[in-house]
């Protein structure tokens, strides 16, 4: 999930560089602090980048299972030289499909 929102906010042009973070607490299915660290590179606030995150992104892990679509026999395709940067449609988490949203969301 992490990986998604980071590389929409840098497909957006909000960031050159993006770091996400969500934590959460036991019984409650929001995150209870969700921290974006741009190193510096960003366009706008990081302030308003998060708030456009919050409005864009459901966290809830029900909803990333939803949203990422991770109940598919999929992650055969993950076990050799990792789950990121692979050019592959059918890993979710590779997309950029939420750039507009993010920019609406500002």
């Amino acid at each position: 999930m992490g990986r998604w929102v980071a590389k929409n906010i840098v497909a957006a042009g909000l960031a050159a560089k993006c770091e996400i973070q969500f934590a959460y607490a036991i019984g409650y299915p929001d995150p209870v602090s969700v921290h974006v660290e741009t190193f510096g590179t960003n366009t706008v606030a990081d302030s308003k980048i998060i708030r456009a995150v919050n409005r864009v992104f459901s966290f809830q892990p029900s909803d990333i299972i939803d949203q990422l679509n991770l109940r598919r026999p999929i992650y055969s395709k993950t076990t050799n030289y990792g789950h990121f940067g692979k050019n592959d449609p059918a890993l979710t988490w590779e997309r950029t499909d939420k750039v507009a949203a993010l920019k609406n969301a500002l």
